[in-house]
């Protein structure tokens, strides 16, 4: 099964709900970033987390999210867009510790909650829309809901989780939003309440084979929910030699000769997917005179 998303309605309109299967994606982000097993995780919940609130914009509209904990993994800044397209990476992809008391991996540790959690819209108009709260949990399920419900003031559940082989690889990932639309029902809110201290861990249903709507039916139960739309979901990175080339002619004819003089080449990498860009001497002296 590929990774896709799904939106649906529930109970008649009364909650909009969200839920996605992204292993393929924060699989390639692990591979490319050869992430360490509580990396991934933090980086694949908010890939995940990412994805779904991408899918909540229209057109070219697209969000970062940025998150600032203060612990060793450092920043986790992730991109995505209404297309269903995601990339992102961590500081330090390299941190390791013992299981937690619960015996999960110590995200919370490693992500830190000294910090904030930061998300910037561009919707295509001159000023870009930025919300930010403090971390509150670090498990960032529950930081996720804490934004969603405090920042855009929409009642919400957040659900993110990836599971991690023991060769470092991703075994399963994936999550749901739930929110509640105004006028909502008080036996409404008190099931899903219920529901949601009941079920299993969403990638424990993701690992079990569960597809998005599976995880919603068992959410919501099977007569409940009525399904809108699909998306397919991946790990998309934009960059590309040609960007870099633009980078390197904004620094200037004196800069670049400096690269030249001193290196006679250069080399540039994607924080976001890791990909290398190499520049020859000549090509080098092609964009000194374009910067001319």
């Amino acid at each position: 099964m590929n990774d896709y998303l799904v939106k649906a309605l529930a109970f008649n309109g009364q909650v909009r709900a969200y839920a996605v299967k992204s292993t393929d994606m924060v699989s390639e982000a692990q591979r490319r970033h050869h992430m360490w097993p509580i990396a991934s995780a933090a980086l694949g919940r908010t890939m995940t987390a990412a994805t779904m609130m991408g899918a909540m914009l229209k057109g070219e509209d697209k969000l970062t999210i940025k998150i600032e904990g203060g612990g060793p993994i450092g920043l986790v800044l992730v991109d995505s867009n209404a297309k269903g397209h995601a990339r992102g990476y961590v500081s330090n992809p390299h941190v390791h510790f013992d299981l937690n008391e619960n015996g999960k991996l110590d995200v919370r540790r490693a992500v830190g909650t000294e910090g904030t959690l930061t998300v910037v819209k561009d919707l295509g108009m001159r000023e870009h829309f930025s919300g930010q709260v403090p971390i509150i949990s670090g498990e960032l399920g529950e930081d996720f809901t804490y934004y969603l419900t405090t920042s855009e003031q929409v009642p919400s559940s957040v659900g993110v989780g990836v599971l991690v082989n023991p060769d470092n690889s991703v075994l399963a990932a994936g999550g749901f939003i739930l929110q509640v639309m105004p006028g909502a029902e008080d036996d409404t809110i008190t099931f899903l309440e219920n529901r949601l201290k009941e079920i299993p861990p969403v990638s424990k249903l993701i690992k079990q084979g569960l597809s998005p709507e599976q995880l919603l039916e068992e959410l919501f139960g099977k007569d409940n929910v009525k399904f809108l739309e699909t998306l397919p979901v991946s790990f998309q990175c934009n960059c590309s030699k040609e960007r870099f080339a633009a980078a390197i002619i904004s620094l200037g004819a004196s800069e670049i000769n400096d690269m030249i003089e001193e290196d006679g080449k250069a080399e540039a990498q994607c924080h976001f997917c890791n990909q290398s860009y190499h520049f020859t001497k000549e090509e080098l002296e092609e964009l000194k005179a374009e910067s001319k």
